[in-house]
C-alpha cells in the first residue's frame, strides 16, 4: 500500500490502516504457527509493535503485508524458540481454528488443520502462507528470507506430507 510510503503520514494513522487492514491475517499465521489464542495475540501485538517502531526503515521494496508477515513470523520463531515455550500447552482446540483464506472445495478445514498442525514448521510456514493468505511464491520467499526454488520445494513437501496424512486424492479430488 501506498500509505506507507508516503513521508507525509504520520506513524499512528499508518498502524491504525495497518491494524484494520492486517490484523486478522496476522493472527491466523501466528495462531497455526504457535498453537495457543493468547501467544498468538501476544506475537501479532508484538509484530504491530516491531512493525512501529521499524516504519522509517520500510522501503517498499515488497508489499505492507509481505513485510508485516516477515516480522510476525520472525516473532513467532523467536516465542517458539523460547524456555517458556517448554511449559505451555499447545494442544489446540480445533473449534477455534482459524478458516483458510478461501475455500477449497474438496477440503475439510478441520481435517486439514489437523494435517497442517502436524508439519515441521518449515512446511507449515509456507503452507499458512501459501494456501491460508494467498501469497505468491515470491512474497512468500520476501517474507521467509529464502529462494524461490526453496518455497517451491517446501509447498510440494508439505503437500507431499498432507496427502500421506489425509490419504491420497484427498487435495486433488
Amino acid at each position: 500500500m501506498e500509505i506507507v510510503k508516503d513521508p507525509g503520514n504520520d506513524h499512528e494513522a499508518i498502524l491504525t490502516h495497518m491494524v484494520e487492514t492486517y490484523e486478522v491475517l496476522l493472527f491466523r499465521t501466528c495462531y497455526m504457527y504457535l498453537r495457543d489464542r493468547d501467544l498468538a495475540e501476544d506475537a501479532v501485538q508484538e509484530t504491530f509493535l516491531k512493525a512501529y517502531r521499524a516504519l522509517h526503515t520500510f522501503r517498499g521494496d515488497c508489499s505492507e503485508k509481505t513485510w508485516l508477515m516477515r516480522i510476525a513470523v520472525n516473532v513467532c520463531r523467536d516465542m517458539g524458540r523460547s524456555r517458556w515455550m517448554r511449559f505451555v500447552d499447545c494442544r489446540v482446540s480445533l473449534d477455534l481454528l482459524p478458516e483458510p483464506a478461501q475455500e477449497y472445495d474438496n477440503w475439510n478445514s478441520l481435517d486439514l488443520a489437523r494435517a497442517i498442525m502436524k508439519l515441521p514448521v518449515k512446511l507449515k510456514e509456507v503452507v499458512l502462507l501459501y494456501f491460508y493468505h494467498d501469497m505468491t511464491m515470491r512474497e512468500i520467499s520476501d517474507a521467509l528470507g529464502v529462494s524461490a526454488s526453496v518455497v517451491s520445494k517446501r509447498i510440494k513437501q508439505a503437500c507431499a506430507r498432507l496427502e500421506t496424512i489425509l490419504g491420497r486424492g484427498y487435495l486433488h479430488g
